[in-house]
């Protein structure tokens, strides 16, 4: 089963990169509010029950996908 997760910094960390590129936006006259840089992982896991899988996806993401202290994440079954 294929797991989704998204990685993203806190909203009251600032975002050096996403600030770089919203900057660059700007410049070239593609005005937008704010962006906001993050990661996307997916995980192929060997397992068949839905729940399983997300459990097994929270733990990796704890373990190394994300700094707690300056990121979120959220996940998704990702369909084929």
């Amino acid at each position: 089963m294929k797991v989704a997760v998204k990685v993203m910094p806190r909203r009251e960390v600032l975002d050096t990169q996403g600030r770089a590129v919203g900057e660059k936006l700007n410049r070239a006259g593609l005005t937008l509010e704010s962006c906001r840089v993050g990661k996307y992982i997916e995980l192929e896991i060997q397992e068949s029950e839905r729940d399983k899988a997300l459990d097994k996806a929270k733990e990796m993401a704890e373990y190394v996908l994300y700094n707690p202290l300056i990121e979120t994440f959220e996940m998704e079954v990702v369909e084929p």
